[in-house]
């Protein structure tokens, strides 16, 4: 994460990401007390540098649900 100039934005989505597991773009923007706007160009620039990936929402197929790319996979029970 330091080897990339990130704004802030960027780096408090990355550790929601980190530590919460996958979370849509209206978790992110609850949890993080940012802007919408804000919290999409946080994401935007994340997704620039490929360190978060998108994945498809299977309880609700209209959000996407956004993920720290180095998580490790936990099998579904």
């Amino acid at each position: 994460m330091d080897d990339v100039n990130l704004p802030p934005s960027s780096r408090k989505i990355l550790l929601l990401l980190e530590d919460g597991g996958a979370l849509t773009h209206k978790e992110l923007v609850r949890l993080s007390s940012l802007a919408p706007r804000t919290v999409r160009y946080a994401l935007k620039r994340l997704k620039d540098n490929d360190m978060i990936v998108e994945k498809f929402n299977f309880r609700d197929a209209r959000q996407i649900l956004y993920e720290y790319k180095d998580s490790p996979m936990v099998p579904a029970p």
